[in-house]
C-alpha cells in the first residue's frame, strides 16, 4: 500500500505475526530491487476488543518503530477491507498509544492523534546556510522540523543523515523534515529523511503533523495546513492550539491506497 508515496508491505496479522519474522526477513522483503521494496513492514491484526485493530510497524532496516502516520492511515483502510473493523470508525492500537481512525472517500483515511506539545528549539543545534530555524516535536516518534529557503536545494541524503544523529537530539536521533513555502500553491512543501530507513522517503505522516504545528508555533501560518510531500500528493493536518501553546484535536488526513496484493514466498 502507499500513503502519499510512503510505501509499505502490509501483512494480515491473522496469517503471520511479528514473532515469525527476523530482522533479515524484514530487510529482505523491504529491499528495493531484490525484494518487494518498501519503506516499512506493517502487521495489521485484531486488537484487544471487537472493533479494535492492532498495528505493528517495522522500518525497512528491521527496527521496530512506535508509530508511523501513513502506515496508520493504510492500516485503517486495510482493516476495513479485511473486515477487522468498521471503516466508519475504529480504534487503532500502536506501540505509541491507541488512536481513533476512519476511512475517507477517494482511498484516503483520517487519523485522530494524541495532543502534541509545542515544538521546541533544540539547545546546541546549529543551522547552516539556507536553513532559517529548527524545532523538535514528538508525534508518536521524534521529528526535527527544519525551515529552509527552498526544499529542492537541500541535499537531504547528506544533511538529513547528519542531523538525524545529532547528539543534541538524544541517543536515538530523530526523523528530519525540511519545509519551505509551497510558492504558487497553498500550503507548504516537505522533504523527509527518515530514521530506520536511513534515506529520503516520499512522504511522512507524523512529520507533516509536526511541521504543521511548528508552522503555527513560529507564526508563519495557521491550522488547518496542507503539506505537499515529495511524491506531489498532499497531507492535511487539522488541530487546535491550546493556551499553553500545545495542540489538541489533532487530525491527519491522507492517501491510503492498495497498490497490489500477493503471497510472499
Amino acid at each position: 500500500m502507499t500513503g502519499s508515496g510512503n510505501d509499505f508491505v502490509m501483512v494480515d496479522g491473522r496469517a503471520s505475526g511479528p514473532a515469525e519474522w527476523s530482522v533479515p526477513d524484514i530487510r529482505a522483503v523491504c529491499a528495493r530491487g531484490t525484494g518487494i521494496g518498501a519503506d516499512g513492514l506493517v502487521f495489521v491484526a485484531p486488537g484487544a476488543a471487537p472493533g479494535v485493530v492492532r498495528m505493528a510497524y517495522f522500518n525497512s532496516d528491521g527496527s521496530r518503530a512506535a508509530m508511523c502516520g501513513n502506515a496508520a492511515l493504510c492500516s485503517t483502510q486495510l482493516a476495513a477491507r479485511l473486515g477487522l473493523a468498521n471503516g466508519r470508525g475504529m480504534s487503532l492500537e500502536t506501540d505509541a498509544g491507541t488512536y481513533e481512525s476512519r476511512c475517507a472517500p477517494g482511498e484516503r483515511a483520517e487519523l485522530h492523534l494524541a495532543p502534541v506539545r509545542a515544538p521546541q528549539q533544540v539547545p546546541g543545534l546549529s543551522v547552516v546556510d539556507g536553513e532559517r530555524r529548527a524545532a523538535l516535536a514528538m508525534v508518536g516518534v521524534p521529528h526535527l522540523i527544519v525551515l529552509v529557503d527552498e526544499v529542492d536545494r537541500v541535499d537531504v541524503a547528506r544533511r538529513g543523515s547528519g542531523l538525524r544523529s545529532e547528539p543534541a537530539l538524544g541517543p536515538e536521533g530523530a526523523n528530519v523534515n525540511f519545509i519551505s513555502p509551497a510558492g504558487t500553491r497553498d500550503g507548504w512543501r516537505m522533504r523527509t529523511y527518515e530514521r530506520g530507513v536511513e534515506a529520503e522517503t516520499l512522504a511522512c505522516g507524523t512529520g507533516a503533523v509536526a511541521a504543521a504545528c511548528a508552522i503555527q508555533t513560529w507564526g508563519l501560518g495557521t491550522l488547518p495546513a496542507t503539506i505537499w510531500t515529495r511524491s506531489g500528493r498532499t497531507l492535511e493536518v487539522r488541530a487546535r492550539q491550546t493556551a499553553d501553546g500545545g495542540y489538541e484535536d489533532v487530525w491527519l488526513v491522507g492517501e491510503a491506497r492498495l497498490v497490489f496484493r500477493g503471497v510472499i514466498a
